[in-house]
């Protein structure tokens, strides 16, 4: 493979909700922003892609989710689209053989949500989690996209908790802690 996608999801939360791991109430990891960008094996950004969604479960963002985000509610009415159309962009945007990378499980967030609206998934077994190999490489047991420019002394590429930003993090990330010596194990 010559290029590959990084891809970054914010979805729906509240406050305590990852300590309960999404368990209370009503509580579903619907997708709302999907950002991700393509690169060539000199991790050169030949694309980006963003796109917000409206959630169906939970349509109404909570205080929590805004002040961590800043995506308001607002914002999602009038430039939100719908799951599935969000998703077929994505796809579209990947491609069929691009392999896709993410720091944590968002294969898995994509996998909850095409269950929650009964669609088939287009990345099934094509998701790639490198969170494994940056806490080894940072010597950290955790954290979270936005905290990378801080724990590896880059530039933010923009505010943390936004998917194309936190995108572009974790591709800086992935080239500053040797990922290319280890690409088999991701591409």
């Amino acid at each position: 493979m010559s290029e590959f996608v990084v891809y970054d999801l914010e979805f729906t939360s509240w406050e305590g909700a990852q300590a309960r791991r999404w368990s209370g109430p009503g509580e579903h990891r619907e997708i709302v922003q999907i950002g991700a960008v393509r690169l060539d094996r000199d991790w050169r950004e030949l694309a980006s892609f963003q796109v917000l969604v409206k959630p169906r479960r939970n349509p109404r963002l909570s205080d929590y989710f805004t002040a961590l985000t800043g995506i308001g509610q607002h914002m999602l009415d009038q430039d939100g689209i719908e799951p599935e159309d969000a998703l077929g962009r994505f796809a579209h945007f990947v491609g069929p053989d691009s392999p896709i990378l993410s720091n944590g499980p968002d294969h898995m967030v994509i996998d909850e949500n095409c269950g929650l609206l009964g669609i088939a998934n287009p990345f099934a077994g094509r998701g790639t989690n490198v969170h494994p190999h940056l806490c080894q490489a940072l010597g950290r047991g955790s954290f979270s996209s936005a905290d990378l420019p801080t724990l590896l002394g880059f530039d933010p590429h923009g505010r943390g908790h936004t998917a194309l930003t936190d995108a572009r993090n974790v591709a800086s990330a992935l080239r500053l802690t040797g990922c290319q010596s280890n690409s088999k194990a991701f591409l």
